[in-house]
């Protein structure tokens, strides 16, 4: 009998060290509605963090995390059955961070969503095909020799994506603080800048017919995690894409605003094709020039008029948010990003119902409002914490 309670003791402590478990992050909301996004700042370590960004979301989270996914396996019956996903989610694991995944499991943990549901959403985006814009432009192209840099999600509305926005700022326990503007329930990183003013957008070349896709690698979305986390430089950036197992076909463009200066890359697994500015051997070419790099899929005539026209040092944010405006796709702009990396702000526009981002207004971020973490910052008020 006292050996069972004994152990019953200690099987109580045990427990309440779990419950105890301190997981440090507040929620406020920036923009007007209906153009407003919640803003989630945690801290911590990944799962401490993911812990609370699955507490402070958990409404949005478990509306559309279960419709989401409903949704992609009713579009696309083989490509995301959950035997598919499953699948997916195991031919990748071994390539993911440790970090990653407990931030994932502090997710789960913390929506109250099972673990495998949650990383079947995070599948979705791998087994599927999309398509974006990117550029940016910094010295002599801009008026202040700021890095500018631009990403457009191109992806359905008809998804509504868009009626569950949420930005989240990492200030983790040890890494890089970051922004990761994204969805609810989604920890994977499809555009984001951290606080060393690296800047990462995605274009996605891998079409349908490539089907089925080689998995045995890590998606983009991770790795953008990864680096955000730890590069200081683009060199270091651009060392962490070539040293990844990367699948796909993809168009990456990295920035980095304190030099300042970006790199284009045509990453198509597992080459890789790096050019700089004003680089003849862009496939550009000869449409390039000095201090910018671009990719409009579908729209490079657009930019590359706008850009010619401004070129000469007339770029500033509100010139390169009406850049992003004009390379937007109809029916298919989800999400926009506008950063300045060396000042580490950003302007974003999320689609509203059936309209497009880019027809959207912009709503200002700045990072270093944010950081370091302090729930009592007078600059933010806050709605929700977790203490």
């Amino acid at each position: 009998m006292k050996r069972i309670t004994l152990t019953a003791w200690w099987l109580a402590v045990a427990l309440l060290a779990v419950n105890t478990l301190k997981a440090e992050g507040y929620r406020t909301t920036l923009g007007t509605a209906p153009d407003d996004f919640p803003v989630v700042v945690v801290s911590g370590t990944p799962y401490e963090m993911g812990l609370a960004l699955g507490t402070l979301m958990k409404p949005e989270i478990q509306v559309f995390a279960p419709q989401f996914l409903a949704a992609a396996q009713e579009a696309k019956k083989d490509a995301c059955s959950s035997a598919k996903l499953d699948e997916a989610w195991h031919t990748m694991e071994p390539f993911m961070s440790e970090r990653f995944k407990e931030e994932l499991r502090g997710l789960a943990e913390g929506c109250g969503i099972p673990l495998v549901n949650m990383q079947r959403v995070h599948m979705v985006a791998v087994v599927s095909e999309y398509s974006c814009s990117g550029v940016a432009l910094w010295g002599s192209a801009t008026r202040n020799g700021h890095l500018y840099q631009i990403r457009n999600l191109d992806y359905s509305v008809g998804a509504h994506l868009q009626d569950f926005p949420c930005v989240v700022i990492y200030v983790p326990k040890e890494g890089i603080a970051h922004l990761n503007p994204s969805f609810a329930g989604s920890i994977g990183c499809h555009t984001g800048m951290n606080a060393e003013g690296i800047t990462l957008t995605e274009i996605g070349d891998s079409p349908g017919r490539d089907k089925p896709y080689d998995l045995h690698g890590l998606h983009f979305m991770m790795m953008f995690r990864d680096i955000l986390y730890s590069a200081k430089s683009l060199d270091q950036a651009v060392q962490m894409i070539q040293d990844t197992k990367r699948i796909k076909k993809y168009h990456f463009v990295v920035g980095d605003g304190k030099i300042p200066a970006a790199v284009k890359m045509k990453a198509w697994a597992p080459n890789l094709l790096i050019w700089k500015d004003n680089d003849p051997k862009d496939e550009m070419a000869p449409h390039v020039f000095p201090n910018v790099v671009y990719h409009a899929e579908g729209r490079t005539p657009t930019a590359r008029a706008h850009i010619s026209q401004y070129i000469h040092g007339g770029y500033d944010a509100d010139a390169v948010i009406q850049l992003s405006k004009a390379i937007g796709t109809l029916g298919g702009n989800l999400m926009n990003a506008v950063y300045d990396g060396t000042s580490q702000e950003a302007w974003l526009s999320y689609a509203e119902k059936n309209e497009c981002a880019y027809r959207r207004p912009c709503v200002h971020v700045n990072l270093k409002d944010f950081i370091p973490y302090n729930s009592a910052n007078p600059k933010v008020k806050v709605e929700k914490t977790v203490p």
